[in-house]
């Protein structure tokens, strides 16, 4: 055991934190020099000079690894902060809370708000950790138009209010950051697309000019999307008719290029109707990727080919009313789904052979549940 994980949990996770082929090929090259540097160490006692190529090795080693990292998108593990956790309030005044996580105990201290634009229903970190990116999803009504914005973390972990507002198309439901932490999206509901935007990590600010956007089908409605493991891919689940666009990404000027579209509604799902389509993630290997449906009261489950980045549907799961939001496990051994209408936690247990759901509990919880975040204490 290590830290209160086993050896096969501490492989899983440096496995899941070093997919980049840059990261994987400066590892490669880093770990052994960093452990020739270290094993150098008392022939220095006895070889004139050996200290200093040991000392450069070691040096070397490491640079190359943070090189890694920096392709990632990831710290170093021993660098990952666990310290802080934002959460966007959807209802009048709107904002942003800050709050303090206990390594020790998990336990969360409320640190203050800072004000947000309007509705937010998804916001995420940039890789520095010093900027947080908001997307913003005005009332029914008043989707004429959304918004994204960023603010600064300050280093105790309260936020500022935003120093950048851009106007997007209407409903703007999620924004992320690419692994290179040089480009942001934002996916537009209501405007059937995905907008691109080069983000300078050192001013915390993006250009809104320098990508044109990725359309999809009208009235397929973008909502979430995640990257591949290997961030050679992305996908994007449309609310509206439940499709699931398959992209291939590249990471040196932002470009993502249509390769599949699959379907996250079940075989005899009504095409007329709304399908409501919410939440995917895939599973830390990236083997399997799972989708949520609201209307049809389900989780979707498709497999991966890493190589091309093509879908195979591999079966449809009942859900709790209704799976608005779910996630895995840092170890992809569990899937929890929340139930927003009967307040519940379903945990599954996933068939790593099958990429299968069996539900094993339902456990309650406050109202209206509706997004489920892990966090790895150190």
């Amino acid at each position: 055991m290590m830290g209160g994980r086993t050896w096969d949990e501490w492989i899983e996770e440096y496995s899941e934190s070093h997919q980049h082929p840059v990261n994987k090929l400066m590892h490669t090259f880093g770990i052994p020099m960093i452990a020739i540097s270290l094993l150098l160490i008392p022939v220095s006692f006895f070889v004139a000079g050996m200290w200093r190529f040991a000392l450069g090795l070691f040096v070397l080693g490491w640079i190359l690894q943070f090189i890694g990292h920096y392709f990632e998108g990831k710290p170093p593990e021993f660098m990952k902060d666990y310290r802080f956790l934002f959460v966007g309030l959807r209802t009048e005044p709107y904002s942003f809370a800050s709050v303090a996580i206990d390594g020790a105990n998990g336990m969360l201290t409320h640190l203050g708000n800072a004000p947000a634009v309007a509705s937010t229903p998804y916001i995420c970190a940039d890789a520095t950790g010093r900027f947080l990116l908001a997307a913003y999803n005005p009332e029914a009504g008043t989707r004429r138009t959304g918004w994204i914005s960023v603010s600064a973390i300050g280093p105790h972990g309260h936020l500022q209010p935003p120093h950048q507002v851009i106007r997007t198309p209407p409903k703007t439901h999620a924004i992320l950051r690419d692994p290179s932490n040089r480009f942001v999206f934002a996916s537009s509901c209501d405007g059937d697309m995905m907008v691109r935007y080069a983000f300078d990590a050192a001013t915390g600010l993006l250009n809104p000019d320098a990508l044109p956007p990725v359309l999809v089908q009208p009235k397929s409605g973008p909502r979430h999307f995640v990257f591949h493991p290997n961030y050679r891919f992305m996908y994007l689940l449309n609310e509206y008719d439940g499709s699931l666009y398959s992209f291939s990404y590249d990471a040196r000027n932002g470009a993502l290029s249509e390769i599949q579209v699959s379907s996250a509604v079940p075989p005899d799902w009504d095409k007329e109707k709304i399908a409501r389509a919410a939440d995917l993630h895939f599973t830390p290997d990236g083997k399997w990727l799972y989708a949520s449906v609201r209307a049809s009261l389900s989780i979707a489950v498709f497999r991966v080919e890493g190589v091309t980045g093509l879908l195979t549907p591999a079966g449809h799961f009942p859900a709790a009313k209704e799976p608005r939001g779910f996630n895995i496990d840092p170890f992809g051994r569990y899937l929890i789904a929340a139930g927003l209408h009967t307040n519940t936690l379903t945990v599954n247990k996933i068939d790593a052979e099958t990429g299968a759901l069996m539900k094993l509990a339902d456990y309650p919880t406050g109202d209206g549940p509706n997004w489920i975040e892990f966090v790895r204490l150190q």
